[in-house]
Protein backbone atom coordinates (compact mmCIF):
# COMPACT_ATOMS: atom_id res chain seq x y z
CA UNK A 1 0.00 0.00 0.00
CA UNK A 2 1.19 3.46 -1.06
CA UNK A 3 1.56 6.08 1.52
CA UNK A 4 -1.23 8.56 -0.02
CA UNK A 5 -3.78 5.58 -0.51
CA UNK A 6 -3.04 4.74 2.98
CA UNK A 7 -3.63 8.56 3.90
CA UNK A 8 -6.34 8.46 1.92
CA UNK A 9 -8.14 5.83 3.57
CA UNK A 10 -7.68 6.65 6.80
CA UNK A 11 -9.10 10.23 6.76
CA UNK A 12 -12.06 8.85 4.39
CA UNK A 13 -12.72 6.05 7.19
CA UNK A 14 -16.01 7.26 9.30
CA UNK A 15 -15.71 3.92 11.73
CA UNK A 16 -13.56 0.40 12.48
CA UNK A 17 -15.08 -1.22 10.13
CA UNK A 18 -13.92 1.16 6.95
CA UNK A 19 -10.81 1.13 7.91
CA UNK A 20 -9.70 -1.94 8.99
CA UNK A 21 -12.23 -4.10 7.35
CA UNK A 22 -14.14 -7.59 8.02
CA UNK A 23 -11.50 -9.78 6.68
CA UNK A 24 -8.20 -9.70 7.89
CA UNK A 25 -8.26 -6.66 10.42
CA UNK A 26 -4.79 -7.21 11.60
CA UNK A 27 -3.23 -7.70 8.16
CA UNK A 28 -5.16 -4.86 7.01
CA UNK A 29 -3.49 -2.58 10.11
CA UNK A 30 -0.01 -4.03 9.51
CA UNK A 31 -0.51 -2.20 6.13
CA UNK A 32 -1.15 0.89 7.18
CA UNK A 33 1.22 0.74 10.04
CA UNK A 34 3.90 -0.13 7.18
CA UNK A 35 2.79 2.96 4.72
CA UNK A 36 2.72 5.40 7.34
CA UNK A 37 5.58 4.81 10.02
CA UNK A 38 7.46 7.87 10.30
CA UNK A 39 10.27 5.78 10.09
CA UNK A 40 10.00 5.22 6.48
CA UNK A 41 9.26 9.00 5.47
CA UNK A 42 12.16 10.55 5.80
CA UNK A 43 12.63 11.50 2.33
CA UNK A 44 8.81 12.63 1.97
CA UNK A 45 7.74 16.24 2.04
CA UNK A 46 6.92 17.96 4.97
CA UNK A 47 3.40 18.14 4.12
CA UNK A 48 3.09 14.46 3.31
CA UNK A 49 4.97 13.59 6.57
CA UNK A 50 2.72 15.78 8.80
CA UNK A 51 -0.27 14.28 7.13
CA UNK A 52 1.30 10.37 7.52
CA UNK A 53 1.66 10.69 11.07
CA UNK A 54 -0.99 12.40 12.11
CA UNK A 55 -2.56 8.98 10.18
CA UNK A 56 -0.19 6.72 11.73
CA UNK A 57 -1.48 8.00 15.29
CA UNK A 58 -5.22 7.51 14.19
CA UNK A 59 -4.92 3.95 13.16
CA UNK A 60 -2.79 3.25 16.00
CA UNK A 61 -4.85 5.01 18.79
CA UNK A 62 -8.04 2.97 16.95
CA UNK A 63 -6.60 -0.32 16.84
CA UNK A 64 -5.71 -0.40 20.46
CA UNK A 65 -9.20 1.12 21.11
CA UNK A 66 -10.89 -1.50 19.35
CA UNK A 67 -13.59 -3.43 21.62
CA UNK A 68 -12.48 -6.89 21.05
CA UNK A 69 -9.03 -8.21 20.34
CA UNK A 70 -8.64 -11.81 19.61
CA UNK A 71 -4.93 -13.31 20.88
CA UNK A 72 -4.76 -17.65 20.40
CA UNK A 73 -8.23 -17.71 20.63
CA UNK A 74 -8.92 -15.46 24.12
CA UNK A 75 -11.21 -12.80 23.40
CA UNK A 76 -9.91 -9.28 25.21
CA UNK A 77 -11.78 -6.43 25.91
CA UNK A 78 -10.28 -3.18 27.61
CA UNK A 79 -7.80 -4.29 30.20
CA UNK A 80 -9.37 -5.14 33.89
CA UNK A 81 -6.36 -4.38 35.57
CA UNK A 82 -3.09 -3.15 34.93
CA UNK A 83 -0.30 -4.53 36.98
CA UNK A 84 3.56 -3.61 37.30
CA UNK A 85 4.38 -4.44 33.86
CA UNK A 86 1.23 -6.18 32.39
CA UNK A 87 -2.50 -5.36 31.36
CA UNK A 88 -4.91 -8.34 32.44
CA UNK A 89 -7.42 -8.76 30.56
CA UNK A 90 -10.95 -10.56 31.68
CA UNK A 91 -11.64 -13.60 29.07
CA UNK A 92 -14.13 -14.97 30.87
CA UNK A 93 -14.35 -18.21 33.51
CA UNK A 94 -12.61 -16.39 36.28
CA UNK A 95 -9.34 -16.41 34.05
CA UNK A 96 -7.10 -13.31 33.60
CA UNK A 97 -4.79 -13.19 30.09
CA UNK A 98 -1.91 -11.36 31.11
CA UNK A 99 0.05 -9.18 28.49
CA UNK A 100 3.17 -7.95 28.82
CA UNK A 101 3.65 -3.97 27.91
CA UNK A 102 7.14 -4.59 26.98
CA UNK A 103 8.32 -7.41 25.24
CA UNK A 104 11.79 -6.34 27.16
CA UNK A 105 9.74 -8.20 30.04
CA UNK A 106 9.46 -11.09 28.52
CA UNK A 107 11.80 -12.95 31.37
CA UNK A 108 9.87 -11.79 34.15
CA UNK A 109 7.02 -13.47 32.22
CA UNK A 110 8.57 -16.93 32.18
CA UNK A 111 9.75 -16.09 35.54
CA UNK A 112 6.26 -15.98 36.70
CA UNK A 113 5.64 -19.25 34.03
CA UNK A 114 8.10 -21.12 35.46
CA UNK A 115 7.70 -20.21 39.22
CA UNK A 116 3.40 -21.61 39.13
CA UNK A 117 4.49 -24.65 37.51
CA UNK A 118 7.15 -25.40 40.04
CA UNK A 119 4.68 -24.93 42.69
CA UNK A 120 2.00 -26.62 41.22
CA UNK A 121 4.38 -29.30 40.91
CA UNK A 122 6.03 -29.86 44.11
CA UNK A 123 3.49 -27.55 46.41
CA UNK A 124 0.93 -29.16 48.71
CA UNK A 125 -2.38 -29.41 46.99
CA UNK A 126 -4.73 -28.58 49.84
CA UNK A 127 -2.88 -24.85 49.37
CA UNK A 128 -2.82 -24.08 46.13
CA UNK A 129 -5.88 -22.31 45.93
CA UNK A 130 -3.65 -19.51 47.67
CA UNK A 131 -1.43 -18.88 44.04
CA UNK A 132 -3.14 -18.15 40.84
CA UNK A 133 -3.23 -21.36 38.68
CA UNK A 134 -1.30 -21.33 34.94
CA UNK A 135 -3.40 -22.37 32.20
CA UNK A 136 -1.84 -21.23 29.37
CA UNK A 137 1.03 -19.40 28.19
CA UNK A 138 1.96 -18.58 24.46
CA UNK A 139 4.11 -16.13 22.62
CA UNK A 140 2.28 -12.84 20.53
CA UNK A 141 3.97 -10.81 17.88
CA UNK A 142 3.02 -7.70 18.23
CA UNK A 143 1.61 -6.80 14.45
CA UNK A 144 2.91 -3.20 14.57
CA UNK A 145 6.62 -3.80 15.66
CA UNK A 146 7.26 -7.28 15.14
CA UNK A 147 7.88 -8.09 18.16
CA UNK A 148 7.21 -11.29 20.27
CA UNK A 149 5.60 -10.92 24.04
CA UNK A 150 5.13 -13.75 26.20
CA UNK A 151 1.14 -14.06 27.44
CA UNK A 152 0.24 -16.11 30.53
CA UNK A 153 -3.48 -17.07 30.98
CA UNK A 154 -4.17 -17.58 34.83
CA UNK A 155 -7.52 -18.54 36.66
CA UNK A 156 -8.03 -17.43 40.39
CA UNK A 157 -11.03 -16.95 42.42
CA UNK A 158 -13.24 -14.18 41.53
CA UNK A 159 -14.20 -10.88 43.49
CA UNK A 160 -10.47 -10.31 44.99
CA UNK A 161 -9.11 -6.99 46.67
CA UNK A 162 -5.74 -6.13 47.29
CA UNK A 163 -4.55 -4.81 50.53
CA UNK A 164 -3.94 -1.66 48.75
CA UNK A 165 -7.82 -1.53 48.51
CA UNK A 166 -8.23 -2.57 52.78
CA UNK A 167 -5.45 -0.07 53.39
CA UNK A 168 -7.76 2.63 51.59
CA UNK A 169 -10.90 1.46 52.82
CA UNK A 170 -9.00 1.92 56.34
CA UNK A 171 -7.15 4.69 56.11
CA UNK A 172 -6.53 4.71 59.80
CA UNK A 173 -5.24 1.10 60.14
CA UNK A 174 -6.92 -1.75 60.43
CA UNK A 175 -7.86 -3.51 63.68
CA UNK A 176 -5.08 -5.98 64.45
CA UNK A 177 -7.75 -8.76 64.91
CA UNK A 178 -9.15 -8.65 61.07
CA UNK A 179 -5.08 -8.17 59.80
CA UNK A 180 -4.44 -11.60 61.79
CA UNK A 181 -6.38 -14.27 59.18
CA UNK A 182 -4.90 -11.92 56.04
CA UNK A 183 -1.08 -12.39 57.87
CA UNK A 184 -1.60 -16.29 58.95
CA UNK A 185 -3.01 -17.05 54.83
CA UNK A 186 -0.46 -14.90 53.62
CA UNK A 187 2.35 -17.44 55.53
CA UNK A 188 0.50 -20.23 53.90
CA UNK A 189 1.02 -18.83 50.84
CA UNK A 190 4.50 -18.14 51.29
CA UNK A 191 5.00 -21.53 52.82
CA UNK A 192 3.62 -23.56 49.87
CA UNK A 193 5.59 -21.91 47.92
CA UNK A 194 9.06 -22.05 50.20
CA UNK A 195 8.30 -25.90 50.25
CA UNK A 196 8.48 -25.72 46.36
CA UNK A 197 11.63 -23.79 45.91
CA UNK A 198 10.54 -20.69 45.12
CA UNK A 199 11.32 -17.07 46.82
CA UNK A 200 8.39 -14.77 45.63
CA UNK A 201 10.44 -11.69 45.54
CA UNK A 202 7.91 -8.87 45.95
CA UNK A 203 5.35 -9.17 48.86
CA UNK A 204 3.65 -5.99 47.78
CA UNK A 205 0.29 -4.91 48.84
CA UNK A 206 -0.85 -4.50 45.21
CA UNK A 207 -0.06 -8.49 45.07
CA UNK A 208 -1.41 -9.59 47.62
CA UNK A 209 -5.17 -10.19 47.29
CA UNK A 210 -8.04 -10.85 49.65
CA UNK A 211 -11.66 -12.40 49.16
CA UNK A 212 -12.71 -10.40 52.14
CA UNK A 213 -16.43 -12.87 52.83
CA UNK A 214 -14.11 -16.06 52.65
CA UNK A 215 -11.32 -14.53 54.23
CA UNK A 216 -9.53 -15.89 51.04
CA UNK A 217 -5.64 -14.58 50.45
CA UNK A 218 -3.55 -15.04 46.94
CA UNK A 219 -0.71 -14.34 46.49
CA UNK A 220 -0.16 -13.15 43.00
CA UNK A 221 2.37 -11.87 40.68
CA UNK A 222 5.26 -13.94 40.71
CA UNK A 223 7.28 -12.47 37.87
CA UNK A 224 9.97 -11.35 39.97
CA UNK A 225 10.36 -14.79 41.35
CA UNK A 226 14.04 -16.14 41.77
CA UNK A 227 14.98 -19.25 43.66
CA UNK A 228 16.50 -19.51 47.30
CA UNK A 229 20.11 -17.84 46.85
CA UNK A 230 19.22 -15.96 43.79
CA UNK A 231 18.69 -12.46 43.39
CA UNK A 232 15.65 -10.62 43.04
CA UNK A 233 15.95 -9.40 39.14
CA UNK A 234 14.17 -6.37 39.51
CA UNK A 235 12.40 -3.46 41.84
CA UNK A 236 8.44 -3.09 41.63
CA UNK A 237 8.59 0.81 40.96
CA UNK A 238 7.88 3.12 43.48
CA UNK A 239 8.11 0.61 46.30
CA UNK A 240 12.13 0.42 46.89
CA UNK A 241 11.45 1.46 50.43
CA UNK A 242 9.45 -1.79 50.85
CA UNK A 243 12.23 -4.41 50.20
CA UNK A 244 14.94 -5.53 52.13
CA UNK A 245 18.55 -4.80 51.77
CA UNK A 246 19.35 -8.00 50.12
CA UNK A 247 17.37 -6.92 47.54
CA UNK A 248 18.03 -3.65 46.96
CA UNK A 249 21.43 -4.77 47.28
CA UNK A 250 21.30 -7.43 44.69
CA UNK A 251 22.51 -10.21 47.40
CA UNK A 252 21.35 -13.49 47.55
CA UNK A 253 17.77 -13.55 48.90
CA UNK A 254 15.75 -16.56 50.59
CA UNK A 255 12.26 -17.53 52.29
CA UNK A 256 13.30 -14.76 55.21
CA UNK A 257 13.52 -11.87 52.10
CA UNK A 258 9.49 -12.99 51.44
CA UNK A 259 8.45 -13.05 55.55
CA UNK A 260 10.51 -10.08 56.17
CA UNK A 261 8.19 -8.20 53.28
CA UNK A 262 5.37 -9.97 54.39
CA UNK A 263 5.77 -8.96 58.26
CA UNK A 264 6.26 -4.72 56.52
CA UNK A 265 2.53 -4.97 54.34
CA UNK A 266 0.67 -6.50 57.89
CA UNK A 267 2.59 -3.35 59.93
CA UNK A 268 1.42 -1.05 56.67
CA UNK A 269 -2.20 -2.28 57.70
CA UNK A 270 -2.43 -2.17 61.38
CA UNK A 271 -1.16 1.52 61.36
CA UNK A 272 -1.34 2.81 64.28
CA UNK A 273 -4.09 0.18 65.88
CA UNK A 274 -0.60 -2.38 66.07
CA UNK A 275 -0.50 -4.40 69.26
CA UNK A 276 2.82 -4.38 71.08
CA UNK A 277 3.38 -7.98 70.81
CA UNK A 278 2.54 -8.01 66.94
CA UNK A 279 5.15 -5.34 66.63
CA UNK A 280 7.69 -7.15 68.18
CA UNK A 281 6.94 -10.41 66.25
CA UNK A 282 6.86 -8.18 62.86
CA UNK A 283 10.38 -6.90 64.27
CA UNK A 284 11.64 -10.17 64.83
CA UNK A 285 10.70 -10.86 60.73
CA UNK A 286 12.40 -8.13 59.54
CA UNK A 287 15.72 -7.91 60.98
CA UNK A 288 18.34 -6.22 58.57
CA UNK A 289 20.27 -10.13 58.25
CA UNK A 290 18.88 -12.35 56.01
CA UNK A 291 20.46 -14.51 58.52
CA UNK A 292 18.88 -13.67 61.59
CA UNK A 293 15.41 -13.61 60.46
CA UNK A 294 12.69 -16.65 60.36
CA UNK A 295 12.91 -19.04 57.18
CA UNK A 296 10.53 -21.32 57.60
CA UNK A 297 6.90 -20.06 57.18
CA UNK A 298 4.99 -22.89 58.39
CA UNK A 299 7.06 -22.56 61.68
CA UNK A 300 6.41 -18.92 61.79
CA UNK A 301 2.82 -19.48 61.32
CA UNK A 302 2.30 -21.47 64.41
CA UNK A 303 4.41 -18.66 66.57
CA UNK A 304 2.69 -16.26 65.29
CA UNK A 305 -0.77 -18.30 66.42
CA UNK A 306 0.50 -18.60 70.11
CA UNK A 307 1.03 -14.61 69.71
CA UNK A 308 -2.65 -14.26 68.64
CA UNK A 309 -4.09 -16.11 71.06
CA UNK A 310 -2.45 -14.71 73.91
CA UNK A 311 -3.82 -11.31 72.98
CA UNK A 312 -7.23 -12.73 71.54
CA UNK A 313 -7.77 -16.37 72.97
CA UNK A 314 -9.06 -19.01 71.05
CA UNK A 315 -10.01 -18.17 66.98
CA UNK A 316 -13.60 -17.48 66.09
CA UNK A 317 -14.53 -16.23 62.72
CA UNK A 318 -14.58 -12.14 62.64
CA UNK A 319 -16.46 -11.13 59.58
CA UNK A 320 -14.92 -8.53 57.40
CA UNK A 321 -16.64 -5.45 55.49
CA UNK A 322 -14.78 -4.34 52.42
CA UNK A 323 -17.47 -1.51 50.62
CA UNK A 324 -17.12 -1.77 46.56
Amino acid sequence: MRTDEAIHLVTAARDDHDLFGADAPERRYRELVAALHPDRLDRAAPGVRAEATEAFVRVTTRWRARRMTVLHGYRCGAPAHSGDLADLYDVGADRLLKLPREASDNDLMIREQRALRRIADHGDPRWLPYVPRLVDTFAHRDPATGAERQVTVLATAPGLRSLVDVRRAYPGGLDARDVAWMWRRLLVALGLAHRAGVVHGAVLPPHVLIEPDAHGVVLVDWCFATEPGGVVPALVPDHQEWYPAEVTERRPCGPGTDVAMAARCMTWLMGHHAPDELLAFAAGCRQRSLSNRPDDAWRLLAELDEVLHRLYGPRTFRPFTLNP
